[in-house]
């Protein structure tokens, strides 16, 4: 009888130790309210890359198109980064010279060279920007 007083002892200790788990009725207030932003980063896109060799486009990648201006030289950039990865998969020089065609009389896609960098050498490419959308402001 002696073995079982110990063990009915630690099961009450259990038992109560569970008990005192159990209380849900904390309320946590938050210290600081958020309000909700929204926020404009680019325009959705898909890259497209001529391929010369097997004479069709190819896909660079698809997400966010920013053009960035550097507060000194004046130089704008397109950049773009792939939805997932966040890698880069244009970052190219626009300059007064480039020419931006509308692509096979398709609004929202637009055709230009640019110079690219992507494969290890540098090299002139014809690029192909498709958007998800066409805005115009009034």
């Amino acid at each position: 009888m002696a073995s079982t007083e110990p063990e009915r002892e630690h099961r009450e200790d259990e038992e109560a130790a569970a008990n005192e788990d159990e209380d849900t009725s904390a309320q946590v207030a938050p210290i600081v309210k958020l309000e909700e932003v929204a926020l404009s980063t680019g325009e959705k896109a898909k890259l497209y890359r001529f391929d010369k060799n097997g004479n069709q486009w190819k896909e660079r990648g698809s997400g966010m198109v920013k053009f960035l201006k550097h507060k000194e030289s004046k130089k704008v950039r397109l950049v773009m980064r792939q939805s997932k990865t966040l890698k880069i998969c244009a970052n190219h020089l626009v300059i007064a010279t480039m020419s931006v065609q509308e692509h096979a009389g398709n609004k929202k896609s637009c055709v230009r060279h640019a110079t690219d960098f992507a494969g290890g050498e540098l090299k002139d490419e014809l690029f192909c920007i498709r958007f998800a959308s066409i805005e115009s402001e009034s």
